[in-house]
């Protein structure tokens, strides 16, 4: 019996070790899948809750930290009251000089290009089939002179024969007609005479004027004639020369002011670019009537032109000087701000904070504008680092340089004009006013102050 319940056992062993291993090898998959469950868990819960968020970043108070400006003073001098204008140069005479003959044209005495003084020749026309005309009209005098001579000897002999009655009064009547008829004659002889000097001196064209001469029209050897539309030669006055610009109506009562008062308003010309001076002359007049269209009035202003700086139809800036201002508190252009309270500028503390000042701007010039109300000579105000202030800010104020304050400069180039939409009392369209040049300040100020 103990034999084979060892032969049993012995024979079930390697039955039972199988299943005995499944439920094992189960018991340890579940155990390693819980605890990456739990690794996964805890990493999970790390991630979402172990980290700590970043603080947000603080908001700096703009009136904490001072901010670096650039301050200038008011000042008190003086300054110009100008238009800015966009103008044409006009020549004060041009002449198309044509041939008043038919001739053929024998000589051109100019050069393309040329300064030609008045009476200078220009060109000369054959002048012998005049010449000849000439020589024929001087016989003709002398053979109606011959014969009026001897109609007034008969005419004298008839006289004294009709004292006597020896001749009827109608034979002395037929000899005074002739008489008158021979005169008559002498008369048309010496006017065709003059005539054909005047042909002679026809053909020997001179300028009229003082001018600089164009291309050349017509080459030697041409038969030209009275009728001729081209013409030889086209002559333009350069010195002096004028320049026609407009200004709007509201300045015309100003300007007209001045002008009857005898005041000698003067005119500087810039180029397109309103950079390069070009010539200084002074106000001749303006137009009889205003531009209806435009609400702009024409004024003709005279130039020397000594260097030919001016040239005709071409295009400039133009800067009338109406008044000067005395004794105006004047501020940097550069200073002037502009938002909810109007214009205003910042105006630096004794303790190195601004403060919103508003004022009243009258007359710029150049890159100064006259303040009417608002600030006195000696105050500090912010020309540069204006961008970021606010009312109360603390600043760290540098001068500006002196000179922008300084004297008002009259050569100085005039606002950039922008022709269209011109309005009255804006210097940007070209039509400058004694209004405030709120034109000359940019977007920059522009925006809303506290």
């Amino acid at each position: 019996m103990d034999d084979r319940t060892t032969t049993d056992f012995a024979r079930t062993e390697p039955l039972d070790k199988p299943a005995m291993r499944k439920p094992v090898a189960r018991k340890k998959g579940r155990r390693l899948g819980l605890l990456i469950l739990v690794v996964a868990a805890a990493a999970v819960g790390w991630w979402l809750y172990g980290r700590q968020p970043a603080p947000p970043p603080q908001r700096q108070n703009p009136f904490a930290a001072a901010m670096p400006v650039v301050a200038a003073p008011a000042v008190t001098g003086d300054i110009d009251v100008t238009l800015n204008g966009l103008g044409t140069v006009t020549s004060l005479a041009t002449v198309t000089i044509r041939s008043q003959i038919s001739g053929q044209l024998v000589r051109v005495a100019y050069q393309e290009g040329q300064m030609i003084n008045k009476g200078d020749l220009v060109a000369e026309i054959d002048s012998r089939p005049y010449e000849l005309a000439l020589a024929q009209a001087q016989g003709a005098l002398e053979r109606d002179q011959a014969l009026l001579q001897a109609a007034e000897l008969d005419l004298k002999r008839y006289q004294d024969l009709a004292k006597t009655n020896a001749i009827p009064r109608q034979q002395l009547d037929t000899q005074i007609s002739l008489v008158a008829q021979d005169k008559g004659l002498v008369i048309a002889d010496r006017a065709q005479i003059d005539t054909q000097k005047l042909n002679i001196a026809y053909c020997h064209i001179i300028a009229p004027i003082t001018g600089r001469a164009g291309l050349r029209l017509v080459d030697p050897g041409n038969y030209v004639t009275a009728n001729d539309a081209n013409g030889i030669v086209v002559l333009t006055q350069l010195r002096p020369i004028s320049v026609i610009f407009t200004v709007a109506e509201d300045n015309l009562p100003q300007i007209a002011k001045r002008l009857r008062a005898g005041a000698i308003l003067p005119v500087t010309a810039f180029d397109r670019s309103g950079a390069v001076k070009l010539a200084t002359g002074v106000l001749k007049t303006f137009d009889n009537q205003i531009d209806t269209t435009t609400g702009t009035l024409k004024l003709r202003a005279e130039f020397a032109n000594e260097d030919d700086g001016l040239f005709p139809n071409q295009f400039v800036n133009v800067q009338l000087l109406i008044d000067t201002l005395h004794d105006a508190t004047v501020v940097p252009t550069s200073a002037i701000q502009r938002g909810a309270p109007g214009t205003f500028v910042y105006l630096v503390n004794a303790d190195n904070t601004v403060a919103v000042r508003p004022i009243t701007l009258g007359p710029a010039s150049a890159e100064r504008v006259a303040i009417q109300s608002g600030l006195a000579p000696g105050d500090r105000v912010v020309v540069d680092g204006a961008d970021k202030l606010r009312n109360g800010a603390k600043v760290v104020p540098r001068e500006a340089d002196s000179r922008a304050a300084g004297p008002a400069d009259r050569n100085a180039s005039p606002a950039t004009a922008t022709p269209g939409n011109a309005t009255p009392g804006n210097a940007t369209t070209g039509n400058a006013t004694t209004a405030p040049a709120d034109s000359q300040n940019g977007s920059r100020r522009s925006r809303r102050a506290p």
